[in-house]
């Protein structure tokens, strides 16, 4: 993987994404799974995006990789829809990956409420590694990222030489609205968190995701009341 990764040049992203440009995400995907096989896979939070993008990979690669961080934080009502995902779309090779850590061996190591005191080592442990770990195994991966999410997400292109995982991250929804996610959603009679319909537009751990009020930036609810705006999974270097 490193290798491919070295080998890939700025202009070779240019290029990729030259090619790309005027496709819609259905064909990228396609693009996708002819350039690295069984050699990407898919790293999903089940959100919104998450549940367009898994309906449009099954209907182009049926036993298609994805894989969840399972940091032991998640709501009940994300582990309820991971349940429902894996029936509607049973030959799809969903894992769940754990971090090193239990979360009682991370309170004796780190404190009982680490992701207060220090937010940012508690998604190193129980994000960032492992999801460093699992793309070691591959080539390439897939994220459901969208331009309009907010600023440090503007610049995302369909192909993207990713500097902190040392990959090739590829975004299908890059120009796709909120609106167009809860379409397709309600048009094709998708699962979704039952969050979302409780004003949770972006759903992360239990304890550090809150409801967003009306007229509030969606994003408001992730680490509220810290700086932290992203999990570090998408932050470059």
């Amino acid at each position: 993987m490193k290798l491919a990764y070295q080998q890939a040049a700025a202009e070779d992203y240019e290029a990729i994404n030259q090619k790309l440009e005027k496709k819609d995400s259905l064909e990228v995907l396609k693009w996708a799974y002819q350039a690295y096989g069984d050699d990407i896979v898919y790293a999903c939070s089940f959100g919104a995006e998450g549940m367009v993008l898994i309906d449009m990979i099954y209907k182009v690669k049926k036993e298609a990789a994805i894989v969840f961080l399972d940091t032991d934080f998640h709501f009940k009502e994300t582990y309820e829809l991971i349940d429902q995902v894996k029936q509607r779309y049973p030959s799809l090779r969903i894992e769940l990956t754990k971090p090193g850590l239990t979360p009682a061996e991370q309170a004796e190591a780190h404190g009982s409420e680490l992701w207060k005191v220090n937010p940012d080592l508690c998604c190193k442990i129980r994000k960032l590694i492992p999801l460093e770990q699992e793309l070691n195994k591959y080539t390439a991966w897939m994220s459901g990222l969208r331009r309009e999410q907010s600023s440090t997400r503007a610049n995302t292109q369909f192909v993207n030489q990713d500097q902190r995982f040392q990959s090739i991250k590829i975004c299908p929804l890059i120009h796709w609205t909120e609106e167009e996610i809860w379409m397709y959603i309600n048009l094709h009679q998708l699962p979704y968190n039952s969050l979302h319909d409780r004003n949770y537009p972006s759903i992360g751990c239990e304890y550090c995701t809150k409801p967003v009020q009306k007229g509030e930036d969606p994003r408001s609810g992730r680490w509220a009341n810290t700086n932290k705006t992203e999990c570090g999974l998408h932050q470059q270097g």
